[in-house]
């Protein structure tokens, strides 16, 4: 047996073959430096330990001057430099590294396997491929999922070329492993490219997109890199999206996509019979879109007449769209977004296929007014059957009678226009009452969403609990619940997600909604990651604080309360809470009545269960009658789950006779 004193362990290797392996009774043991089964010849502890190493493994120089990486040299180390809380990720084949790294100052980490792969790819020295035959993708390397693999250089999936599949686990596409080491490019003709890792993570010169993993043509004088496609592209792309095909055309200068409106540089793709220059991305853009941004369907085009529209703002990032390329856009609506913007987040968009494009039923929704009895002369309907109620319900306008109850759609305060019941405690807001039955509510991607109150209308409220999914409180209110995932939206997150631009009283300009902003709530001082933002002040408001009630009710005042934006009192001695007796923030948002000088924090007032309609009824559960939502001011009689009083939201038996009060939290 060779003995041979081994860098990293205290006692002597000596060589096996494979019968010494299996007459040690060894015969299935892991490399202690890659983890890999070992396979003769080998080395083994003399002393035996336990210890076994590849004769590859055991032979890896402690220092590495890899071709594909030289700017530093690779460094052997014993154990990944990371706490136990970050895992250290190979730069190769993106699996975790236990122990025994390659590692560079760059950053860089490799498998010991995944560093002398590579390097013997990048030496030409190929003898770990000779035994394998060129394999058909369609019947081999599939992971545990079933799905196909992807090739190690250029991460691109197998299932279209023929590869090299390794016993070691990986995979080649024929035509990577025999990639030219050096070359010369049109789209950089100073010096030629050098296959490399990206170890600096640039963004290919063509493409624009960072590929972490892999192989890219490189020059680092320019700091340029390539992807491994982007320098070979197909010279004709036809897709289905396009009457026509495109046509390669390399180009030393930048140019402007028609598709998107955004820079390109060296690759482009030509149209002739359109005229239209394009990246070569932008070929599959989906021609029609469901965006979470509008409720009808976007259609992509290269051209727009500025003259057919009013606002020229992209409803994502609310900058300007020229119209000279290309974009989203809803005809009827005067509604543009850049392609950009529209494409930005998968989760925000569902493509319509090609056999729903004339489906024009998708956009027509349908009233939940069951039947108009009466009109007025303007051909407003002023006695109508609701399909969630059992009574006639009657146009009112009457604040001062009924200013100081509830929309049981909503359950904010009626305002404006109205309908009520003649026979009982219902009531709902004009535009509360006109809602589509059913509706496709693309913010939430999943399913047609169902408009529903409950699954008793007879009832004369919801008589079904919900959180908002949005924006948290529990409602007994109407709703939109999707029947796929049972995603709920109360009627106060829907308004705010059809406005284009929210105006908010005691502010002069609207407010608009940035998905992608990190700022602090200019009402309630919490940090936020999307804000309804006023381009013309230092405004950001949280999606909350937008939904704050103008007006509120509330036991510490016998007037209604105003959401109040301005310092009514200067001195710092008044600014307490008048129902928790805190201080409070003078610059956040509060409620307050001006005739007794009532202020209060927004929290305090709203509490966990504003959004639940007092008096309403409650037929879940096990009691055996219907229970009625209450609020104990007066007295607080015991809850007959837990013992205590019921000082806060609960649920009363009225029937005659029975006792029965819990609090709401109890049931």
């Amino acid at each position: 047996m060779e003995e041979l004193k081994y860098h990293g362990h205290q006692h002597p290797l000596l060589m096996l073959n494979e019968e010494q392996l299996i007459g040690n009774g060894n015969g299935v043991v892991d490399c202690s430096r890659c983890g890999e089964k070992v396979s003769a010849p080998c080395f083994s502890c003399a002393e035996c330990c336990g210890f076994y190493l590849h004769k590859t493994c055991a032979e890896a120089p402690l220092e590495l001057n890899h071709p594909f990486h030289r700017h530093h040299p690779l460094l052997l180390l014993q154990n990944p430099p990371y706490t136990s809380d970050t895992r250290c990720v190979c730069d190769f084949c993106d699996e975790t590294c236990e122990q025994f790294i390659y590692r560079c100052s760059c950053d860089l980490n490799f498998h010991i396997k995944c560093a002398l792969f590579t390097f013997n790819i990048a030496e030409r020295n190929l003898k770990e491929l000779e035994h394998v035959a060129l394999e058909d993708p369609s019947f081999s390397s599939r992971n545990d999922s079933g799905n196909l693999g992807k090739c190690f250089v250029c991460w691109e999936p197998l299932a279209i070329y023929t590869y090299f599949s390794l016993d070691c686990g990986f995979n080649l596409h024929k035509k990577c492993a025999e990639l030219s080491l050096k070359l010369d490019h049109l789209c950089h003709r100073k010096h030629p490219l050098v296959l490399q890792f990206n170890s600096q993570r640039r963004a290919c010169k063509v493409c624009q997109v960072t590929q972490r993993r892999g192989f890219v043509y490189g020059c680092s004088l320019c700091e340029l890199a390539i992807h491994i496609d982007c320098a070979s592209p197909l010279p004709v792309i036809e897709d289905k999206s396009h009457q026509h095909p495109f046509t390669l055309f390399w180009r030393q200068i930048p140019f402007i996509c028609d598709a998107c409106g955004t820079e390109g540089h060296h690759v482009a793709y030509t149209c002739g019979t359109c005229s239209i220059m394009v990246h070569k991305k932008c070929i599959s853009f989906p021609r029609i879109i469901q965006h979470a941004f509008h409720s009808h369907r976007v259609f992509h085009t290269y051209f727009i007449r500025k003259e057919y529209f009013e606002s020229l703002n992209c409803i994502w990032c609310h900058e300007v769209v020229n119209t000279e390329h290309g974009s989203y856009f809803c005809a009827d609506c005067n509604v543009i977004l850049h392609v950009n913007c529209a494409l930005k987040e998968k989760d925000l968009y569902c493509i319509v296929s090609q056999e729903n494009e004339d489906d024009k039923s998708l956009d027509i929704p349908v009233n939940s007014i069951t039947k108009v009895l009466e009109t007025n002369d303007d051909g407003e309907a002023t006695v109508i059957e609701h399909f969630k109620h059992k009574h006639y319900l009657m146009l009112s306008d009457n604040i001062r009678e009924h200013g100081d109850k509830c929309c049981d759609g909503c359950l904010l305060l009626i305002s404006a226009k109205f309908y009520y019941c003649s026979r009982c405690n219902f009531f709902l807001h004009k535009s509360c009452a006109e809602l589509p039955k059913m509706k496709l509510f693309s913010t939430h991607i999943c399913e047609e969403m169902e408009y529903f109150s409950g699954s008793k209308p007879h009832i004369l409220t919801s008589d079904c609990m919900f959180k908002c999914d949005i924006c948290r409180y529990c409602s007994n209110g109407f709703s939109y619940k999707c029947n796929k995932c049972g995603f709920d939206m109360c009627l106060r997150c829907l308004d705010l997600c059809l406005q284009d631009a929210v105006k908010i009283p005691g502010h002069k300009h609207p407010l608009l909604f940035y998905y992608d902003y990190e700022e602090q709530c200019s009402a309630c001082g919490r940090d936020i990651i999307r804000a309804f933002r006023c381009k013309d002040c230092n405004l950001e408001l949280c999606n909350r604080c937008v939904l704050r009630p103008i007006r509120v009710k509330h036991k510490c005042d016998e007037h209604l309360l105003t959401l109040t934006y301005d310092k009514i009192n200067d001195y710092v001695k008044y600014h307490y809470c008048d129902i928790c007796e805190k201080e409070r923030d003078p610059e956040h948002w509060f409620y307050h009545c001006k005739t007794c000088d009532t202020s209060v924090h927004v929290d305090c007032v709203l509490g966990k269960y504003s959004f639940i309609k007092l008096g309403s009824t409650y037929n879940e559960g096990n009691h055996e009658h219907p229970l009625t939502f209450v609020k104990k001011i007066h007295y607080y009689p015991e809850c007959v789950e837990c013992g205590d009083p019921c000082e806060d939201l609960s649920l009363e038996c009225a029937e005659p006779g029975c006792n029965y009060i819990a609090h709401w939290k109890c049931r």
